[in-house]
C-alpha cells in the first residue's frame, strides 16, 4: 500500500510538469504574438501573451480529461481532444476574422499558431515532452522569422527556386525508391550510390551558391569549400571547375577548392588518428603540412580577389545534367578502383590506393587503417599517402579539364606546394 501511495504520487507530480510544460509552450508563443501587437490598445488584438498561456493549458487539460477518460465507454478514444480543439479553432478563427476585417489585412498565422499551441499542450501531457519542447521552439522561431522568411521570398529567383526543389526531389522522392544492391562484376555500382553522389554534387553547388548570396563572392566560396571539403573535396573541386569557364571571381573558385582540399587533409589526419593510432607520428606531421600549405594558399587568393574584384555574381546553383556526368564519372573511377582490388589483392596495395584517390581518398585510407595488424606502419602510411597525393593530382587534372586558366593554374600551384610541404613531412618522419 505505501508502495502504491508513493507511487501515485510521483505519478501526480510528472502530470503537474507536464501540465505546466503546457503552460509555458503556450506563454512562449504567446511572447512571440504579443510583441508583434505590442503597439495595440487593450482588445483590439486576438490573442496575447495571456491568451496563449492559457490555449496550452487549454490542450493540457484536454489532454489530461482524455487520459482518464479513455477507454471508457462514456468518451471514445480522441473525442475529447477532437472536440475542444474544433472549439478553440472555431473561436480563434472568429476572433481573427473580426480583427482581419477591422485592420483590412489577411493573416491565419494566429489561427495556425493557436492549433499547434494547442496541440502541442496536448503532446505535452500525453506524449513525449521532449517532443512538445522541441516543436514549441521551432514554431517559435518560424514566427519569429517572419522578416527575414519574407525578405527572402521577395529576393528568391526562379533559377533558385527550381534548383531548390529539384534537390529535394532528388533527396525525399526518387533516392528512397532507388535500388540499393550492387549491379554488376567486381562488387558491382549500386545506383543508390550514383544518386547519393548526384545529390552531394547538387547540394554542394546550392549551398556555395547560397553562401555566395549572403557573404559575397570571396567569403561565400571559402565557407562552401570548407563546408563541402567535409563531404567531398574532389566535388568541390570539378564543380568550382565547370563555374569558372561561366562565372566571374576565378580566384574566389579557386581559394574555395584549395580550402576544400586543406579540408580533405585534415579530415584524413582525423581519420587515421581514430583508425590507427600507430600511423600518427608517421603521417599525421605530413598531412597537417599539407593543410597548411593550402589554407595559406587559399587565404592569398581570397585577399587578392577581395581587393580586385569585389562584386561578382553567380547565375545559376547547378545545371543538373552536368551534374549527374560528374558523378557518372567519380563513380567509375571509383568501380575501377575496386576492381583492381579484388584482381590484385593486398599485394596491388599500392595500385588499389592510388587508384582510389582518383576519386576519394576516405576508402582507402579506411581499408589500410583496417589492415593494419596485417601489414606494417610504413607500408600503410605509404599507401594513404600515395592515395593522398593520387587525389591532389586527380583534382588538378580535373582542374585542367574542365575549369578556366586561372582556375587551374592555381589548383597546380595550390597542389605542388602542399605535395612538397607533406613530402618534406614524410621524408623527415619516414626517415
Amino acid at each position: 500500500m505505501v508502495l502504491r501511495a508513493v507511487m501515485g504520487r510521483m505519478e501526480d507530480i510528472e502530470l503537474f510538469h507536464r501540465l505546466a510544460l503546457a503552460v509555458a509552450i503556450g506563454a512562449v508563443i504567446g511572447v512571440e504574438r504579443h510583441w508583434r501587437d505590442r503597439e495595440a490598445g487593450q482588445g483590439q488584438r486576438t490573442a496575447g501573451l495571456r491568451t496563449f498561456a492559457l490555449i496550452g493549458l487549454f490542450g493540457g487539460v484536454a489532454g489530461l480529461i482524455e487520459r482518464d477518460l479513455a477507454g471508457t465507454l462514456a468518451a471514445p478514444s480522441g473525442i475529447v481532444l477532437a472536440s475542444f480543439f474544433i472549439v478553440l479553432t472555431g473561436a480563434i478563427t472568429a476572433f481573427q476574422y473580426r480583427e482581419s476585417i477591422a485592420e483590412g489585412s489577411f493573416s491565419a498565422t494566429t489561427v495556425v499558431a493557436a492549433m499547434l499551441t494547442f496541440a502541442l499542450g496536448a503532446q505535452a501531457v500525453l506524449g513525449n515532452m521532449q517532443i512538445a519542447s522541441a516543436g514549441a521552439v521551432v514554431l517559435l522561431v518560424i514566427l519569429a522569422s517572419r522578416e527575414y522568411l519574407h525578405g527572402a521570398m521577395r529576393k528568391l529567383r526562379w533559377a533558385e527556386l527550381r534548383s531548390a526543389v529539384i534537390l529535394l526531389a532528388l533527396t525525399f522522392v526518387l533516392l528512397p525508391v532507388v535500388p540499393a544492391d550492387a549491379i554488376g562484376p567486381f562488387g558491382g555500382i549500386s545506383p543508390a550510390r550514383i544518386l547519393k553522389l548526384v545529390i552531394v554534387l547538387a547540394s554542394i553547388s546550392f549551398c556555395g551558391y547560397v553562401a555566395v548570396r549572403m557573404l559575397g563572392a570571396t567569403r561565400g566560396a571559402l565557407v562552401a569549400g570548407a563546408v563541402g571539403g567535409i563531404v567531398s573535396s574532389t566535388a568541390v573541386t570539378i564543380t568550382n571547375a565547370q563555374r569558372s569557364k561561366t562565372e566571374e571571381g576565378t580566384n574566389a573558385l579557386a581559394a574555395g577548392a584549395i580550402g576544400a582540399g586543406a579540408i580533405s587533409f585534415l579530415r584524413t589526419a582525423i581519420l587515421v588518428s581514430a583508425l590507427a593510432a600507430v600511423l600518427v607520428p608517421i603521417l599525421v606531421p605530413a598531412l597537417v603540412a599539407g593543410a597548411v600549405a593550402m589554407i595559406a594558399y587559399a587565404a592569398v587568393l581570397a585577399w587578392r580577389d577581395t581587393a580586385e574584384n569585389p562584386e561578382q555574381t553567380q547565375k545559376n546553383p547547378f545545371e543538373l545534367w552536368s551534374v549527374i556526368k560528374m558523378a557518372l564519372l567519380l563513380v567509375g573511377v571509383a568501380f575501377l578502383a575496386q576492381a583492381a582490388s579484388q584482381l590484385f589483392g593486398n599485394a596491388g596495395l599500392i595500385i588499389v590506393s592510388a587508384l582510389s584517390g582518383l576519386a576519394d581518398v576516405d576508402a582507402a585510407t579506411v581499408t589500410v587503417t583496417g589492415m593494419i595488424n596485417r601489414i606494417s606502419p610504413q607500408v600503410g602510411a605509404e599507401a594513404i599517402a600515395i592515395a593522398l597525393f593520387s587525389n591532389v593530382v586527380a583534382k588538378a587534372v580535373y582542374a585542367s579539364i574542365w575549369g578556366s586558366a586561372g582556375y587551374r593554374l592555381h589548383l597546380w600551384l595550390a597542389s605542388i606546394a602542399a605535395a612538397v610541404a607533406s613530402g618534406a613531412g614524410l621524408f623527415f618522419t619516414l626517415g
